[in-house]
């Protein structure tokens, strides 16, 4: 292992072992809630990304998985073991990718950007329906003993779970299939890739992640509704963290998720009658000013300093 990919390593393996530490170290209720809400968002925008990133697919339909795990765990939580419970929301949630991908992955630029936007809005629809004519109850409380300092670590697991599975990726030969995937599908197609196993690997891959994330937050909330667990608003900030952060690099949805997070969680605690009009105006700022995010608007700058150094 060459000295720079070490020592990136160990500081992320010594940033990770500081966050776990962060909730024996504060006793404060606020800044533990505050840092699951980064935790989460870290995770949703860094799985987000291991998808659409390489294949620069924008996909809003993070919130129907998202939902989907937080549904498994106020449907099941109570039946089963906890383990058992976040198998069957990554089986549900990735057979429902599965069967996306299948259906939409052959589309492209905007047509799937508005497939994966009605997606979400359809699973959300059709839980309702059942919530209210199967069921006849149209939310769910969800009682189990479960801490916020567990949900916190839980998320974190997941967190180094994506990290690893992203940079291993990166380095396979599937990420350099999704890499000339994104540049160029036609191209890729010709020279023998496999298009649409390797996007649909990718994609399930994704949606299990954020599932998980949906079932590990669910007991925080203690009731849930199709509202709640499938707004429509999480996707767009997913999407927006990752983008500001930049998809090109492992670490560049953190960078992000994590100033955003601080700046959404300001925004709708002063502001929550114009929070979604203050989000939309982030991301046609982010999208104008930021086209490749700040991990690539850096390392943009890093190259041109070289160049005009070797001149």
């Amino acid at each position: 292992m060459k000295l720079p990919r070490k020592r990136s390593l160990l500081m992320t393996l010594a940033a990770l072992l500081f966050a776990a530490a962060l909730p024996l170290l504060s006793g404060n209720d606020y800044y533990l809630g505050l840092a699951i809400n980064l935790a989460q968002y870290s995770l949703m925008a860094t799985a987000w990304a291991l998808f659409s990133g390489p294949t620069r697919y924008v996909s809003l339909a993070s919130v129907a998985f998202y939902g989907i795990g937080a549904y498994a765990v106020a449907v099941l939580g109570d039946k089963l073991p906890m383990p058992l419970v976040f198998g069957v929301a990554v089986a549900v949630g990735a057979l429902l990718a599965l069967l996306i991908g299948l259906a939409t992955l052959r589309l492209s630029g905007i047509y799937f950007v508005i497939f994966t936007f009605g997606l979400a809005e359809l699973v959300r629809q059709l839980v309702t329906w059942y919530e209210v004519n199967v069921t006849k109850t149209l939310g769910r409380y969800v009682f189990l003993d479960v801490t916020s300092q567990q949900i916190y670590w839980e998320l974190l697991v997941l967190l180094a779970a994506v990290f690893a599975f992203s940079w291993w990726v990166q380095r396979s030969r599937l990420g350099l299939a999704l890499r000339v995937i994104g540049e160029d599908e036609t191209v890729a197609r010709h020279i023998g890739i496999d298009v649409t196993r390797a996007k649909l690997l990718l994609f399930v891959a994704s949606s299990a992640f954020i599932t998980l994330a949906g079932a590990v937050m669910a007991p925080r909330w203690t009731y849930i509704d199709p509202a709640i667990s499938f707004n429509s608003v999480i996707s767009f900030q997913v999407v927006i963290m990752a983008l500001l952060g930049g998809t090109a690099s492992l670490f560049g949805p953190l960078a992000g998720a994590i100033p955003l997070s601080l700046l959404f969680e300001f925004l709708s605690a002063r502001f929550p009658n114009h929070f979604s009009i203050l989000l939309g105006v982030a991301f046609m700022v982010i999208v104008y000013f930021v086209p490749h995010g700040v991990s690539g608007a850096v390392s943009g700058w890093l190259a041109r300093r070289r160049k005009g150094k070797a001149t």
